[in-house]
C-alpha cells in the first residue's frame, strides 16, 4: 500500500486549495506524514499594462510585499493545522513560475505525493493558457492527487 511520508500542497489561498489541504491532512494523519505547504507568487505579474508602467522600485516593492503577505497567511494556516491536528507542517512562499517552482520543491524536498486542487482562483483564463495543474500532473516525478472542486 502507498504510504506517503512527505506531502506537498501548493496553495493559492482559494477555497479549492483549502479542500486539497483537508485531503492532505487526512492522508498525513493516517500515515504520520509531513506536509509542505507552498505558495508561489507568480512571476507573470507585469510591470506595464497598456500605457501605464510602474517604476522598478514600486514593482519590486509590490512583489516583496506579496511574498511577505503570502508567508503570513501560510504561517496562520500552519498554526491552525499544527495545533489542532498534530501534523508536522512546514511552509514557504516564493516567487516564480508556479508549476516550475512546485516541481522544483518536489525534487528538492524528496516529496512522494503532491495534493493539488483541480481549479484555482484564476478560472477560465488559466484554462485557455494551460493550467498549473496540467503541467504539474504531467511532469511530476511522484504521485499526484488531484482534488476536484
Amino acid at each position: 500500500m502507498f504510504a506517503p511520508q512527505r506531502i506537498l500542497v501548493p496553495t493559492d489561498f482559494s477555497v479549492y486549495s483549502d479542500n486539497a489541504l483537508k485531503q492532505a491532512l487526512d492522508i498525513a494523519k493516517q500515515n504520520k506524514a509531513k506536509i509542505f505547504l507552498l505558495h508561489v507568487v507568480d512571476d507573470g505579474i507585469r510591470q506595464c499594462a497598456v500605457d501605464y508602467c510602474l517604476n522598478e522600485d514600486a514593482f519590486q516593492s509590490i512583489i516583496k510585499e506579496s511574498v511577505k503577505n503570502a508567508q503570513d497567511k501560510l504561517h496562520q494556516e500552519a498554526q491552525k493545522i499544527a495545533g489542532s491536528d498534530n501534523v508536522e507542517i512546514s511552509y514557504e512562499a516564493i516567487r516564480g513560475v508556479p508549476y516550475e517552482e512546485i516541481l522544483k520543491e518536489q525534487e528538492a524536498k524528496n516529496i512522494d505525493l503532491i495534493v493539488i486542487a483541480s481549479h484555482g482562483k484564476t478560472g477560465i483564463l488559466k484554462n485557455l493558457m494551460g493550467s498549473v495543474v496540467d503541467k504539474v500532473t504531467r511532469r511530476a516525478k511522484c504521485q499526484v492527487l488531484l482534488v476536484r472542486s
